[in-house]
This record gives structure tokens, sequence and C-alpha cells, in this order.
């Protein structure tokens, strides 16, 4: 009799166990999901501070663009083997993906440090193959802005086109879907909600605000206005 009431003691232990892990949510159950709870910007970046997403000010020629992915296309035009065209989807998921912290500085007088993540683009061009009579790279954005780079720039540097800053995708204000994070240029060259890239044989190309006076180059060494 006493072994029998060990034994029923001990059933009915490992009962209440069985029950409590079920109820707290120890055990998964059949049907149960991950839940994701949104992106957290960073703000810290190899033991140095980042500025926010929000740190910048609204200075596009016709205010924020706000695109329709799902009919977004990339294109990759002008003097290329075979002009290209991406979906988002593509660029993201068909290209090796780079994080670098660069600062923005604004010809306004402010400036934001922010951890761009994104695509190179001399690995989107080299998709299309680009013909050695392209001198220069266009780039054009959804409300109609453009600046360009001499070809040199873009394909022997490591120039991002940006999805994501600061670890979260970026904002339709900061220029989603894509960004060009043109390091070492004024802000004016960082164009946002890129749809082409162009390539020319134009030297003389200027873009929206080149064409208003501001240096075609864009080094943050020189000044920004001619």
């Amino acid at each position: 009799m006493k072994k029998l009431g060990i034994f029923a003691a001990a059933v009915s232990i490992a009962l209440i166990a069985v029950f409590a892990f079920g109820l707290f949510g120890c055990q998964s159950s059949p049907g149960t999901s991950t839940v994701p709870l949104g992106n957290v910007e960073v703000r810290e970046y190899q033991g140095e501070d980042l500025s926010s997403v929000n740190d910048f000010r609204e200075n596009s020629i016709k205010g924020p663009q706000y695109i329709d992915i799902d009919e977004y296309q990339l294109q990759v035009t002008g003097l290329v083997e075979n002009p290209t065209s991406f979906t988002y989807d593509e660029v993201v998921n068909d290209f090796t993906h780079y994080q670098k912290a660069v600062i923005l500085h604004c010809v306004e007088g402010w400036s934001v440090k922010i951890l761009w993540e994104g695509m190179q683009v001399r690995d989107i061009i080299a998709r299309a193959g680009p013909l050695d009579e392209a001198k220069v790279v266009i780039f054009h954005a959804y409300d109609g802005y453009t600046t360009s780079f001499p070809i040199e720039f873009i394909m022997d540097n490591p120039i991002i086109m940006a999805y994501k800053m600061n670890e979260i995708e970026m904002p339709a204000e900061r220029g989603y879907p894509f960004a060009l994070v043109a390091e070492s240029k004024w802000g004016y060259k960082w164009i946002k909600w890129v749809t082409q890239i162009e390539l020319s044989d134009d030297i003389n190309y200027k873009g929206f605000w080149e064409e208003r006076g501001f240096s075609n180059s864009g080094n943050i060494s020189e000044g920004y206005f001619n």
C-alpha cells in the first residue's frame, strides 16, 4: 500500500507539471508562430553615436514621394550592352548587402551620421554590361530630380544605394525604396527615390541643382556653389 501511495503521488505531480507547462506557454502548440514586433532604429554603431532617421530637414523639390512598391522598377539604361530593369525584391535579394556609417553634409549647414545598408551601384551596373564609351552615370528620381557622377567615381568606389537606415527600412521621407549614399559629396548629390541609372557619354551633363549653379563635382572638400 505504501508503494502504491508513492506511485500515485508521483503520477499526480507529473500531471500537474504537464498542465502547468502547457498553461504557461512553455510548450509550443500546433499553429503557433512568431509574431514580429517591428524594427527598432539603432542609435549607436561601433562605439559611435548615430543621428536619427528623423534628424533631417525636408528640402526635396516636390516633397516626399510615396512609391507603389508593387509597380516599382529600377532601370539601368543608356550605354550598356543589356538595358535592364529590376523589381525592388530583385535588387534587395539578388545583390550582396553592405553597411557603412557615413555623414551626410547638407549645404544648408546641418549634417547627420547614419548607418546605411544597401547594394553597391557598380554591382548593379555590371549586370547590364557598361560600354567603354560610357563616361557619366546619371541618376533619375521618381520626382524628376537628377544628378550625375563621373563613371570612375561609381565603378572605382564602394558607393551604395541604400534601402535601410540605422537597420530599419528607409522611410518614404528619406527616399524609399532607394537613396544614393554619395559619400564625400554634398547632400544634393545624395539623390532619393532612385528609379533609373543611366550611363552616358555626356561629360557636360548637369542635374537639377547643378543647372542652377551648384558644383557638378559636389565634393565636400570644395565649395558647393560655382
